[in-house]
């Protein structure tokens, strides 16, 4: 299982939701389109948040920001 999940919520709220189920982020970003990708620790935080959000998964090939303008 992937460690990214694509979720139809804002990255304050995806965060929230893993703080309350404990789930560590290695990473996370608002998706151009909307919606959040968050990258977990590992894929059984993953799966904990894939669960949680079972209702609000985007697609795993969301369009991402390129790199080069996330640090502008």
């Amino acid at each position: 299982m992937s460690r990214a999940v694509n979720v139809n919520a804002t990255p304050a709220e995806v965060s929230a939701m893993c703080n309350k189920h404990k789930a560590t982020i290695s990473a996370i970003e608002a998706l151009p389109a909307g919606g959040t990708r968050v990258v977990l620790m590992n894929a059984d935080d993953a799966a904990v948040i894939t669960k949680a959000y079972a209702k609000k998964l985007l697609a795993t090939d969301a369009a991402r920001t390129p790199l080069s303008t996330r640090w502008r």
